[in-house]
């Protein structure tokens, strides 16, 4: 079984995605055909309705310009145009079966005033194209609709050919104007939803100190402060007793160390910071119950965060070896190919991994995807197992070298 998690792509800007597709026209009516009938029908009073919006907002807009309230009102307007984009892509996408992305809102809070708002919304590229669409779309809607209306009651044997024509020129138009703007709509978009997945995984992250902390280093240090008390009373009256308290208390101390050793090293191992990739990668497989053999080929360093990213996939995923794998022996490889940094990690155990199997893979996928990595799952029943994962590689900066400094 491979499973691949990688930022989808667009639907509805290139060209249909095959869900989008109806099926061939026929001279038998079906389904589609009437929504197809149903839309072209429609497009009179909505295109009516869209081209007096826009003739009125853009007649008082400009009208307006030449005082302090004509540019807020056309930004209103196109604020409205959005709007109206917006029921055109639920009307095709109910009718047509046209899927296209929303376009991100404005992102209008926090920039700089009013005025750095107001320039924002008036150079909206989401809201002009929609203004095109609905100015040039009264003459095709009464088109559409004296044909379509004529050919039910004269040509409808060939109908729905005539309507599968006519719609593809609507979705033609609906995805060429009422798409998100470009390329640079779309990654906005991706950006967006990989900050949220950043966010919910520091938060994770935080979490799950908060509760080492609280649960192993705070517990044995409330102890240890408990026990050097007793003993203190019994200093005097019991030496004995307090000698066995203070060794007891010694005890504790090394394991708190130990305990929050372990913690610091799974925030960031020092060994990652001070050698680099291969050390730290050497270190994890020692402490895997699977004998492992790691081989990074490196011929320098890549950023601290990629870096860490990398060690901490690594890390995980024979965790995942070790606890559920019944391997025999495993592999580690770390290369780099052009601008991107390869990892794959493989077993000769039992497989069936999946994305899904509750093993924290998803959770490794998003924190790939949220850089712009890959994450690709090869475990069939049986095995062996063969995971990758591509990182973009980005050049150590100087602040990444001040880092592995002696005195840091």
């Amino acid at each position: 079984m491979t499973e691949r998690l990688s930022t989808p792509s667009p639907r509805g800007q290139a060209g249909a995605a095959p869900g989008d597709r109806p099926p061939p026209a026929r001279f038998a009516y079906d389904r589609h055909t009437w929504k197809e009938i149903a839309h072209l029908l429609a497009n009179l009073p909505a295109s009516l309705l869209g081209f007096l919006y826009v003739i009125t907002m853009l007649f008082t807009g400009a009208m307006l310009t030449v005082t302090v309230i004509g540019f807020p009102l056309l930004a209103a307007g196109l604020m409205g145009a959005r709007q109206l984009g917006k029921l055109e892509r639920g009307r095709a996408r109910a009718l047509l079966g046209v899927r296209v992305d929303e376009p991100s809102p404005l992102p209008l809070r926090g920039r700089g005033g009013f005025f750095a708002q107001l320039w924002m919304a008036l150079k909206d590229p989401v809201g002009w194209r929609t203004v095109l669409y609905d100015f040039i779309r009264l003459p095709w809607g009464i088109l559409t609709f004296v044909v379509t209306l004529v050919s039910l009651f004269v040509l409808w044997p060939v109908l729905p050919f005539i309507a599968r024509g006519l719609a593809n020129a609507d979705r033609a138009m609906v995805r060429g104007l009422l798409s998100p703007s470009d390329e640079l709509e779309r990654r906005i978009a991706e950006l967006e939803s990989d900050r949220g997945v950043v966010v919910d995984t520091a938060a994770a992250d935080l979490r799950r100190i908060e509760r080492d902390l609280h649960d192993g280093a705070q517990a044995r240090l409330v102890n240890l402060a408990m026990g050097l008390g007793l003993a203190k009373e019994k200093l005097l009256e019991d030496p004995d007793a307090a000698a066995a308290m203070v060794d007891e208390a010694h005890g504790e101390v090394k394991l708190a160390l130990q305990e929050l050793r372990d913690l610091a090293r799974g925030i960031h191992p020092a060994v990652l910071t001070d050698r680099g990739l291969d050390a730290a990668l050497s270190s994890v497989a020692s402490r895997c119950t699977v004998p492992v053999k790691v081989t990074v080929d490196l011929a320098e360093r890549p950023a601290a965060a990629i870096e860490g990213i990398a060690y901490f996939t690594v890390s995980e995923l024979l965790q995942n070896v070790s606890k559920h794998s019944r391997a025999k022996s495993a592999t580690v490889e770390v290369w780099r190919s052009s601008d991107r940094l390869l990892i794959q990690v493989g077993d000769d155990g039992r497989g069936g991994a999946r994305l899904d199997g509750g093993t924290g893979m998803k959770g490794l996928a998003d924190r790939l995807a949220a850089v712009d990595g890959l994450f690709v799952v090869d475990s069939p029943e049986g095995g062996p197992t063969a995971i990758t994962a591509e990182l973009p590689w980005r050049d150590r900066t100087a602040a990444d070298a001040a880092g592995t400094s002696p005195g840091r």
